[in-house]
């Protein structure tokens, strides 16, 4: 495997709950884990992830939502898939599925994405 040059670390406060969200409702797969430090690195495609449950005294730093000001930005092929997989299951969705028009220098980029909170509140774009 290699390694992004930029991978995110996200303090979580439940581990189990934090790699089921990931993998059960997003489609990621763990590459390698530490159960004794209760870490995880988790893959889909070329994004790549680092998540580390919190000490109780990091814990106590921290509030919901973790990430305040932070977006992460998923790009997957099946934007629609996962939002109706999303839906299916009643989760809850920060922003609606639509088209985006954006600008970059002389084009216009049109995705089509939608938002949501993972369980401690990290906001994520999932977008094509």
């Amino acid at each position: 495997m290699k390694y992004n040059d930029l991978i995110p670390e996200m303090v979580v406060s439940d581990i189990e709950k934090s790699k089921e969200f990931y993998i059960n409702h997003l489609g990621f797969k763990i590459e390698y884990e530490r159960e004794e430090d209760k870490f995880v690195f988790l893959s889909l495609n070329e994004i790549q992830l680092m998540l580390e449950q919190g000490t109780d005294e990091e814990l106590s730093m921290m509030k919901y939502p973790f990430g305040n000001g932070v977006n992460f930005s998923f790009g997957v092929e099946n934007v629609e898939k996962i939002y109706k997989k999303l839906k299916e299951k009643n989760y809850p969705i920060k922003r609606d599925i639509e088209k985006r028009y954006f600008r970059v220098n002389d084009q216009i980029l049109t995705p089509t994405e939608f938002s949501i909170l993972d369980p401690d509140g990290y906001y994520i774009r999932i977008t094509d």
